[in-house]
Order: C-alpha cells, then sequence, then structure tokens
C-alpha cells in the first residue's frame, strides 16, 4: 500500500509528468482488537510495522495514530504505542480514497 497518491498532469506543452498530490488520511479508530506496547530502546516504527502488519512500509500507519514519525522513524523507549488492528487497516485503500474524495 502506497502512502502517496499521484495522478499524472498534462501541462500545456503536451508533456505528462507526475504530480504529487497531498494525501488526507483517514481516522483509525481505536478498537478492542488494537494492541498497546511499551517501547524498548533502539525500537524504530519500521520494525514494529513489520512486526506487526509482516510489511515495514507500513510504519506510518502506526507513527499516524501515534502523532509520530516527524523526520525520523526512531522511536522513544518506554513509550505506549497503539499498534491498530490488522483489520483496522485492511480497508485503508479504500479509506484513503474516500478521504480525497471527500474534499
Amino acid at each position: 500500500m502506497d502512502r502517496y497518491l499521484y495522478t499524472e498532469v498534462t501541462q500545456s506543452n503536451g508533456q505528462k509528468v507526475r504530480a504529487y498530490q497531498r494525501t488526507l488520511y483517514p481516522d483509525i479508530e481505536p478498537t478492542q482488537n488494537d494492541t498497546y506496547i511499551h517501547t524498548r530502546p533502539g525500537d524504530r516504527l519500521d520494525n514494529l510495522a513489520h512486526q506487526y502488519y509482516g510489511d515495514a512500509s507500513l510504519w506510518w500507519i502506526i507513527a499516524l495514530v501515534n502523532n509520530l514519525g516527524k523526520g525520523t522513524l526512531a522511536v522513544p523507549p518506554a513509550m505506549q504505542l497503539r499498534i491498530p488492528a490488522q483489520a483496522s487497516i485492511n480497508d485503508l485503500p479504500n479509506m484513503l480514497l474516500n478521504a480525497e474524495n471527500e474534499t
């Protein structure tokens, strides 16, 4: 799942270029199936995403729900993190498209 949405834009000279749009993230509401952990020294968002989702590229989901990841994948030790349940993120591609369409 790619967290960046893009579209092809045709410029006035007829050349097509890829232009990135801002991505509007949906709210991922807490559920009773979410996991809560306390981080340890050396924990990183990408490693946690790989551990819980099997896909390190989903680090941004953990960052989003915990308001983290601005400039680094490192996580401070002894911080409580919410890891959204797999079922909560399965429909994220559709949720992202719906969020974009609401603007």
